[in-house]
């Protein structure tokens, strides 16, 4: 994962709908919707497995697997901190 910061998955309206109060403590609310932030994700099976980072009660730093069915996920979209992605026009970098 060089330069990958992390994962946004966005769900279905009836997948959130379905998982309720179970999921609302994983989700981020941003202009683009309701998605999980998580830095790892595997989709090989059935389930999709997020490794997610947050913290407990104590302010201690804690890693959280979640698993929710793959037939639940609209869109998973790769946050990277490289520049220069995509079809947009680009601006030339020097070379060094």
């Amino acid at each position: 994962m060089n330069g990958t910061a992390g994962y946004a998955v966005f769900f279905f309206p009836q997948a959130l709908e379905a998982l309720g109060d179970a999921i609302r403590p994983y989700l981020t609310d941003q202009p683009q919707g309701p998605h999980i932030f998580c830095q790892e994700i595997d989709t090989g099976g059935a389930f999709v497995e997020m490794t997610l980072v947050g913290r407990n009660d104590q302010g201690q730093e804690v890693q959280v697997e979640l698993m929710v069915p793959g037939s639940m996920i609209r869109m998973i979209v790769s946050a990277t901190n490289e520049t220069g992605f995509g079809f947009g026009p680009r601006v030339a970098t020097p070379a060094a």
